[in-house]
């Protein structure tokens, strides 16, 4: 099978890249297996499917990933509006950092997956819904202490993080369809203005 001990891993971290440079009907599982360096018959051996190794690497991303860097950035020794403000300024780096690499901007492979298979795979849509759900509790939960704390306009902390949730996936999206990072650049102005900040929040400088 050849280096077996993180087949799995490689198969997964392929997939992700692919389909988030590509799109997810665009790679094949033989595309996967060149990035990934892994025998074809070896794919098979951890996964049945494309759908199942994308479900998988998905909650890979999370764990590997998603998870640490929001726990980071909500952390609950910033104030609320920091937090919610330096998560947004923190995708417009992201994105320009992205294009420079990759020469276009790609946006969120979880949001840009989800959108193309939500109405022909169940099992990834139901991954990326929760992944998405979890991404929201953060929000929340920052917009509850900044409503406790008297920062922000009187809201629903529920509704709201679902309305900021849409703002940045669609600036996101819209910054990928433009391939243009600047869509994103205001985020933190505009974000905090939805949730009726107390304080302004300072549009992060050009680099």
């Amino acid at each position: 099978m050849g280096r077996t001990s993180d087949a799995n891993e490689r198969l997964m971290d392929a997939a992700l890249d692919l389909i988030w440079e590509e799109s997810y009907g665009a790679v094949t599982i033989d595309d996967i297996c060149k990035r990934a360096d892994v025998k074809k018959g070896s794919f098979y051996y951890f996964f049945s499917s494309k759908s199942e190794l994308a479900v998988a690497a998905l909650e890979r991303l999370w764990e590997t990933s998603w998870k640490a860097r929001l726990d980071s950035v909500f952390s609950s020794s910033d104030d609320p509006l920091t937090r919610l403000k330096n998560y947004l300024t923190s995708i417009y780096e992201k994105q320009v950092e992205v294009k420079k690499q990759h020469g276009k901007v790609l946006g969120c492979p979880v949001v840009s997956m989800g959108s193309e298979t939500c109405t022909c795979d169940n099992e990834i849509n139901l991954k990326i819904r929760e992944l998405l759900s979890r991404k929201r509790r953060y929000y929340e939960s920052a917009i509850r202490d900044a409503l406790a704390e008297g920062l922000i306009a009187p809201c629903v902390p529920a509704e709201k993080a679902m309305a900021f949730a849409a703002l940045i996936e669609g600036c996101i999206c819209q910054a990928r369809i433009m391939n243009d990072p600047e869509v994103a650049r205001t985020l933190p102005t505009v974000g905090l203005g939805l949730l009726g900040a107390k304080t302004a929040a300072p549009v992060p400088a050009q680099t």
